[in-house]
């Protein structure tokens, strides 16, 4: 989160004197109440049943809610101080395949916050390809995350061996102290067993096991981020979402004060019922969040399907109109040779769509470079 890391050894620095420490020997939580958030639970219940729908009546999730995870990572990494924009993102993109450098023209930032996004997809795809979620897993995304630029000297795909913190680097304060190196491995393999043989409903085991991995807060850099990832895939794993297209970074960084209070209470005064009705509240608010972004997406799609049809006029008018669903920033040539329409025409539907104000230019083409153009009416919807 802004003006919260992990400082590691650098603790001698700040003030422990506010510090909550990890409750040993109170997970998994014996008895929750759950007349103290039942109210919570059966809204946010209903928001992410009528969210799950929207996705099955979807033709293709993957095309129209991929910018929904470009959202999550742009969102997410600016939790912890990585800032950066959805053009700066998807720029890159069209510049770079799937390759990542580093180059002067190019932030850091923003090569941090396509990790994510590659890393949440990459994982995405292990899960489909049979993989269950275990600690394999989990230390398997944490090296995609941070395998290139300033994360690669964090430790990546491994656990933790000094004790970390979490601080407020502004008031130089700890906030929390994690579970200790040595208590980890135990404390992971707890929390995964909770994770497996909890009778807990699916948004409760959820939320009990986001603030839990937290707490152990296992690796040197990036837990925000994996605990973030860690919720989308709990859910689309045991089912309760049908496609695993569920962000929630953006209601927690609007309310990343109660966020973290949250947290630091299920620690400091074994709340965790209240944890669980601030979970749950998320969940709900951001269900009605990303359905109202799908549905706009959806029904973007369906009305520029009837007008590229008609001004395109053509069988490719279709290719033509997935391609910049997936590719809402893209170079010239990537059209012509990516979407699958003949070159000769694809060049037409560019100066077609280009006349239309369909496709706007961010650059002119110049010397061999192509020129570079935006699909605004998506950018519009989906820009964080």
């Amino acid at each position: 989160m802004s003006n919260q890391s992990d400082w590691g050894c650098r603790a001698v620095e700040l003030n422990l004197d506010n510090a909550v420490n990890y409750h040993y020997g109170k997970f998994p939580p014996g008895r929750l109440d759950y007349e103290k958030f039942i109210a919570s639970l059966v809204k946010a219940t209903d928001a992410v049943a009528r969210y799950d729908q929207m996705l099955k009546n979807m033709h293709n999730s993957e095309i129209l809610l991929a910018p929904l995870r470009n959202q999550e990572a742009v969102i997410s990494s600016r939790m912890e101080g990585t800032v950066s924009t959805m053009d700066e993102i998807l720029k890159y993109e069209a510049d770079h395949d799937d390759k990542l450098e580093v180059s002067p023209n190019v932030r850091s930032e923003v090569i941090e916050t396509l990790l994510y996004q590659r890393a949440l997809k990459s994982v995405q795809k292990m899960m489909k390809d049979g993989y269950p979620l275990s600690l394999f897993l989990i230390k398997t995304i944490h090296e995609r995350l941070l395998w290139f630029g300033r994360g690669s000297s964090k430790s990546p795909g491994e656990f933790k061996k000094e004790q970390n913190y979490i601080a407020d680097t502004l008031k130089r304060n700890i906030l929390f102290v994690p579970i200790s190196p040595e208590k980890l491995q135990d404390g992971l393999d707890e929390l995964f067993k909770y994770i497996d043989h909890s009778d807990h409903p699916i948004l409760v085991k959820t939320a009990i096991t986001h603030v839990e991995f937290e707490a152990l807060h296992p690796f040197k850099d990036g837990n925000g981020r994996i605990g973030r990832m860690l919720i989308t895939l709990m859910l689309w794993f045991f089912g309760t979402i049908s496609e695993p297209h569920f962000y929630i970074s953006g209601y927690l960084e609007e309310n990343k004060g109660l966020y973290i209070d949250a947290m630091r209470n299920v620690s400091e005064n074994n709340d965790w019922e209240g944890w669980s009705n601030f979970f749950l509240e998320a969940i709900e608010q951001q269900a009605i969040r990303n359905l109202e972004i799908a549905e706009n997406i959806s029904q973007l799609y369906e009305k520029m399907k009837n007008i590229f049809s008609e001004n395109l006029s053509s069988k490719w008018s279709l290719n033509a109109l997935d391609f910049v669903f997936t590719n809402p920033v893209f170079r010239n040539n990537k059209f012509t040779t990516n979407s699958g329409i003949p070159p000769a025409t694809a060049a037409r539907f560019t100066r077609i769509l280009l006349e239309k104000n369909l496709l706007t230019t961010l650059e002119e083409a110049s010397g061999r470079r192509p020129a570079l153009y935006s699909f605004e009416p998506l950018m519009e919807l989906v820009r964080v």
